[in-house]
């Protein structure tokens, strides 16, 4: 029999295109390429088989709650976002156009994104109080509420105005932090460097490299704060008010706030060859060693290897690189968990000399883009999300 395309292989199983994907990255399915259709293929015998023997099931954990989403499907390494893998998106397309991906399932540019002077100027001046040292993810908690408040159209919930708002807030976000250096483009990243470092890109792949990490982090599932923006979203919150709950749950120690945990370890080694010990007494301490192991990827993140193999040739003789070689050689002889995305999302802040909590506030940009999307998700559903408490057994 001759293979079968995805879209007939994902009708005969009754699933979107990303659950089809999913199943091969679990094992379940698997394909082939045709590089004269340019498209996957699949057996039809083993789609028949599968379709007879029902969606394969597991059982939840404890702690899971499930939501049925079309967004995100988490693979055996890599998310990938509306059926298309995260990893080649971020090969070929900017964070604006990613971003469209997930709210409107469209690859689009629309133009430069900006906020209004006024909008900007109000999330500056709520800041000038504010200690001269705090991190950029608490302005931009600070920023984001003052935002709401510039914008009349706030209370809309449509696609068409919540992906208008999403456009205006994530360049007012950006826009509302302390300026190091001047742009060197009209993109959210030139933006963002622009705000993170003070000096420029010293050419496009630098710059390339902090569109590719936007991308990447743009969206994975039903992360903590994805969760709790979802929340808020199924209450009707405003999308402001939604992207303020996942920016307060973003800056855990075991989400966001890992990237800064990675800084403050790595700026404790003062030479590779203290690497050992310092691993040592985090692991006599009992505490986590930030940045490595995955709660989904066991196997390791393919966010932060792709993000890892673009940054090392650019700084390859820089004491952060070598430092981080030397971390990464000492989990790998105590076979330990690789790196996830905070690692190389740490390094890179600390190779372009990019301010305290850097990756930390990339990964709060590129995430706004995934809670807007879970938003509109639970605009259109009119399903309040209301869990139920277990009492447990008293002993």
């Amino acid at each position: 029999m001759q293979w079968i395309d995805a879209r007939s292989a994902a009708d005969r199983l009754g699933v979107k295109p990303a659950t089809l994907y999913a199943y091969v990255s679990r094992g379940v399915l698997h394909r082939r390429y045709d590089p004269g259709r340019r498209r996957s293929m699949f057996d039809p015998a083993e789609v028949e088989e599968l379709a007879r023997r029902g969606r394969p099931r597991r059982k939840p954990a404890p702690t899971e709650i499930a939501i049925e989403s079309r967004i995100t499907t988490l693979g055996r390494d890599r998310p990938y976002y509306r059926g298309r893998d995260a990893l080649e998106l971020a090969a070929g397309h900017r964070f604006e156009e990613v971003a469209e991906w997930l709210w409107r399932g469209e690859l689009i540019l629309t133009g430069p994104w900006r906020c209004p002077a006024d909008a900007v100027a109000a999330a500056r001046a709520v800041q000038a109080g504010l200690p001269a040292g705090l991190l950029a993810l608490d302005r931009l908690q600070v920023a984001v509420t003052a935002l709401a408040i510039s914008d009349p159209m706030r209370f809309q919930r449509n696609p068409a105005a919540v992906a208008a708002i999403g456009r205006t807030l994530i360049a007012g976000m950006v826009e509302a932090l302390p300026a190091l250096s001047v742009p060197v483009a009209e993109s959210i990243s030139a933006l963002l460097w622009s705000r993170l470092s003070p000096r420029p890109p010293s050419g496009e792949p630098e710059l390339r490299l902090v569109d590719t990490a936007l991308i990447l982090l743009a969206d994975h599932e039903l992360a903590a704060s994805t969760f709790a923006a979802r929340v808020a979203a199924s209450v009707r919150a405003d999308p402001y008010a939604v992207v303020g709950c996942g920016l307060g749950v973003l800056g855990g120690p075991m989400h966001g706030g890992s990237s800064p945990a990675v800084e403050r370890m790595l700026a404790e080694i003062t030479e590779p060859a203290l690497v050992p010990r310092v691993i040592g007494d985090r692991l006599r301490r009992g505490e986590r060693i930030p940045g490595f192991g995955h709660a989904v990827y066991k196997n390791g993140d393919a966010r932060g290897t792709h993000l890892w193999n673009l940054l090392r040739p650019m700084a390859s003789g820089h004491p952060a690189i070598v430092l981080a070689e030397s971390v990464r050689t000492e989990m790998r002889t105590r076979r330990l968990p690789e790196f996830n995305c905070d690692f190389p999302l740490a390094v890179l802040g600390i190779v372009f000399g990019m301010i305290p909590g850097a990756g930390e506030t990339l990964f709060a940009v590129a995430r706004t883009a995934g809670w807007l999307a879970h938003a509109l998700e639970e605009y259109a559903s009119g399903v309040l999300i209301r869990p139920r408490a277990i009492t447990p057994p008293i002993s």
